[in-house]
């Protein structure tokens, strides 16, 4: 769930946290595959708590652990 009081991130902010090219966010979005994602005008934001979220998901599903 998000956190109002934290900022928002950018494309380029999400790929450097998660340590990938932004394109790859771009294929992940058109794919539905990436961390939540949503558009204020025209441009992309992310949530760092949902992003953070869809690691945890990711991983657990992938039989990985924290």
């Amino acid at each position: 769930m998000s956190d109002l009081n934290e900022p928002l991130w950018d494309i380029a902010q999400a790929a450097e946290f998660l340590n990938v090219p932004i394109s790859t966010l771009h294929y992940w979005r058109g794919r539905s595959m990436g961390p939540p994602v949503f558009k204020i005008g025209r441009h992309l934001r992310y949530s760092p708590a949902d992003v953070r979220e869809w690691i945890s998901r990711h991983r657990a599903s992938n039989g990985e652990t924290l």
